[in-house]
C-alpha cells in the first residue's frame, strides 16, 4: 500500500524543527563517535547498482551500506551511546565532563553504579549495551516474546542484563520504564512518549552521520540533493527522521523526495499519515523485519516526519526477503551485499513500487529518478539470515570480496 502525506512541505527546514533535529547538534555527535573503539574510522560505503537500476528502469540506485559501520551490524551504533553520553553530561553537569573521555571510557570508576535500560527488538538494546559497557556503567535490557533467542546472546554478550517478558514490543517498553522508575534506573530508548522526549531526540540526532556522510560521497550540495528520491525504513520513526532533517536543512525546498518503507502488519507510521498525528499500528505487528516490528510511532519523530515525509508505504515479508535474495547475488556491475531482514526494506520498496507503473507514477517516480536506500543492518541474526536467503553471510561476503577483485582488474 502507498498513501501520499498531504502535510509534506517543500520549504526551507522550519526553524520549530532545529530545535529537535539540527546540523549543528548531529555534526557534534559526529564528532564525540569518532572516538568510540566500536565504530569504524570511515565512512560506510555507498554503492552503486547499475544493473539494478537499469532493470527496475531509473536512472540511478545507491546503497549505503550500514552493516559495516561497527561489529555491531547496524545503524544503530550511532543512536545509543550518543544517547548515553548526553544522558551523563546533563546529570552531572558540575563535573564538565569531557564527552571524549566519556566515550573512550574514561570515567568508568564514576559510572560504576549506574544503571540504563530499554527495550528493545535487537540491535538498539545491542547498541547501549556495548555503550553501556564502554563507558563503565550497567545496562538491563528488557526483550518481547518475539525477539529470538540468537539476538538475546548477541546482546548479552555485551554484559547486559536480560529481562524477558511475554507481550510484544510495545508491552516490553512499558515495562522498561516501570522497572526505571521502581529501581531509579534511566531509560535510554530509541521511541518517545509522553514527558520522554530528550533522549530519543539525542539518538535521532546520532542518525544524521548517515546523511552527513551520503552529502559528502554523494557530493551533494544546497542547491542539487544527488538524489531524486531517498527511501527510509520506518520503525517508530526515528531513523527517517534522523537523516530526513539533516538533507532537508541542508537542501531546504530543493530536498529529495522522502518515502517511509515499514511492515504491512507494523504500518504505525502509515496509519499515522491517515490520522494526521502519532498512531498505531493496525496489524499484528510481528513481522521478520524484527527492528521495524513497532506498533505505535515516535510521537517526537512524527513531529519530523509529517511535514517532510511524502509518501508512506507497507511491503510484505515476502517482498523484505526477495530484496535480501536479490541485493545478496549481485550481477556481473552490481556488488554482492549482506542486508539483513530490516536493511533491506528501503530496497524492497523500491522493487514493489516499480512493478507496478501505477504506483510508480504516484511516487514520482522514472526513468530519470536518481534513488537512495539505506541497508540498515547486516546479518544481526545470522541463522534467520541463511534461512532467508539461503545462504549465509560469509558466504556471501565471500562473493562479495571476489567481485571486488575483479573490479579492481
Amino acid at each position: 500500500m502507498l498513501i501520499a502525506n498531504e502535510r509534506a512541505s517543500h520549504t526551507d527546514y522550519p526553524n520549530e524543527l532545529k530545535t529537535i533535529l539540527n546540523l549543528e547538534a548531529a555534526e557534534q555527535s559526529r564528532a564525540w563517535l569518532k572516538n568510540w573503539a566500536l565504530l569504524g574510522s570511515s565512512a560506510t560505503p555507498l554503492w552503486d547498482l547499475p544493473d539494478a537500476a537499469a532493470r527496475l528502469g531509473v536512472a540511478r540506485l545507491c546503497v549505503k551500506d550500514e552493516s559495516v559501520r561497527s561489529p555491531l551490524g547496524s545503524f544503530k551504533a550511532l543512536g545509543a551511546p550518543i544517547a548515553l553520553v548526553r544522558l551523563i553530561l546533563r546529570l552531572w553537569p558540575e563535573h564538565n565532563l569531557d564527552p571524549k573521555g566519556l566515550i573512550e571510557g574514561r570515567y568508568k570508576d564514576m559510572l560504576t553504579n549506574f544503571v540504563v535500560i530499554s527495550a528493545t527488538d535487537g540491535n538498539h538494546g545491542k547498541a547501549l549495551a556495548a555503550a553501556a559497557q564502554t563507558l563503565g556503567c550497567n545496562c538491563v535490557i528488557v526483550l518481547h516474546a518475539n525477539v529470538s533467542a540468537e539476538r538475546e546472546r548477541a546482546i548479552a554478550a555485551y554484559g547486559a542484563q536480560i529481562i524477558r517478558i511475554k507481550g510484544n514490543y510495545d508491552e516490553s517498553v512499558e515495562e522498561a520504564a516501570r522497572l526505571a522508575k521502581d529501581n531509579g534506573w534511566h531509560v535510554v530508548s530509541d521511541t518517545s512518549y509522553e514527558g520522554y522526549e530528550a533522549i530519543p531526540r539525542d539518538v535521532m540526532q546520532g542518525y544524521g552521520a548517515i546523511a552527513a556522510e551520503i552529502v559528502e560521497q554523494s557530493e551533494s550540495h544546497a542547491d542539487e540533493c544527488a538524489f531524486t528520491h531517498v527511501f527510509l525504513q520506518g520503525g517508530v520513526g526515528g531513523l527517517a527522521a534522523g537523516v530526513a532533517s539533516y538533507l532537508w536543512e541542508i537542501h531546504g525546498s530543493k530536498r529529495p523526495r522522502f518515502v517511509v518503507v515499514e511492515p504491512q502488519q507494523a504500518d504505525c507510521l502509515y496509519q499515522s499519515a491517515r490520522e494526521g498525528r502519532a498512531a498505531k499500528a493496525t496489524g499484528s505487528v510481528d513481522s521478520i523485519m524484527a527492528g521495524l516490528a513497532c506498533g505505535e510511532a515516535s510521537p517526537l519523530a512524527w513531529k519530523i516526519l509529517e511535514s517532510c515525509v511524502d509518501d508512506f508505504m507497507t511491503i510484505s515479508d515476502e517482498d523484505a526477503i526477495a530484496a535480501m535474495r536479490r541485493l545478496a547475488a549481485g550481477t556481473g556491475a552490481d556488488v554482492p551485499l549482506v542486508v539483513g531482514e530490516s536493511g533491506a526494506a528501503g530496497y524492497a520498496g523500491l522493487e514493489v513500487l516499480m512493478q507496478d507503473s501505477q504506483l510508480a507514477r504516484a511516487a514520482g517516480l522514472n526513468k530519470d529518478s536518481r534513488v537512495l536506500v539505506i541497508s540498515t543492518e547486516g546479518a544481526t541474526a545470522p541463522l534467520v539470515y541463511r534461512e532467508c536467503v539461503g545462504e549465509t553471510a560469509d558466504s556471501v561476503l565471500s562473493r562479495q570480496a571476489q567481485w571486488l577483485k575483479a573490479a579492481v582488474r
